[in-house]
């Protein structure tokens, strides 16, 4: 059976779904609802989301909602057998730090990027005007997180050393933001500008833009 995925192809959110599915070789449905309210029906809150929102992901009977812990599951399930990518190293240490690196992408570099994301692109999108005074703040917020992030790449490809799922989930928001907004915030910043054209660079991801075009 093939993995059925619930969302919009351009949701950063969606979009961290897609890059793990190709990096572990897995072919895949989308679905996309009609609309937004679809996602606030009653069978949709009962068996999908209790909140009402995407991604979800259904594979066989199993069906598990929000990105972070879909990229989990099918990282756990399925790495290794489709494709050489290992997103969760075997090693305890080693899974222990990939997991100390998401910590920190959740708690300080996704609050600032996500900002960013919905006042200067959504809000665009939806003809609204952006709120210059939580951008300005987000972006310094976020530069003090960068600042933190070149000292932690130094010297390394990525976070953990290699490719993981850390690098993974940084992956979308990024993209959107250093292509629509405000490159320089990596740019002038020599480790995290070679770590950042790594990730873009990475076929997985490359595909997967591929597929966020094609929807």
């Amino acid at each position: 059976m093939t993995i059925k995925l619930i969302g919009y192809s351009r949701s950063p959110y969606t979009l961290r779904v897609i890059e793990c599915l190709h990096e572990l070789g897995l072919p895949y449905q989308l679905d996309s609802p009609a609309n937004f309210q679809d996602l606030k029906s009653e069978d949709f809150l009962a068996t999908k989301h209790p909140f009402g929102r995407i991604p979800v992901l259904i594979d066989d009977d199993f069906t598990i909602a929000e990105s972070r812990p879909i990229c989990r599951y099918l990282a756990t399930k399925y790495q290794g057998k489709h494709s050489d990518t290992i997103l969760i190293p075997n090693d305890i240490y080693q899974a222990s730090l990939v997991d100390q690196y998401i910590s920190y992408d959740i708690s300080y570099y996704d609050p600032p990027i996500t900002k960013i994301i919905y006042q200067e692109i959504r809000a665009k999108r939806n003809n609204e005007t952006p709120d210059s005074a939580v951008v300005k703040q987000a972006s310094e917020d976020l530069a003090k997180v960068l600042d933190v992030y070149e000292k932690l790449l130094k010297g390394k490809d990525y976070l953990n050393g290699e490719f993981s799922l850390a690098d993974l989930f940084h992956c979308p928001t990024t993209y959107y933001v250093y292509s629509e907004v405000f490159p320089d915030l990596w740019n002038d910043r020599p480790n995290v500008k070679k770590w950042w054209d790594r990730l873009n660079n990475r076929p997985a991801w490359k595909k997967t833009l591929e597929d966020r075009d094609k929807n």
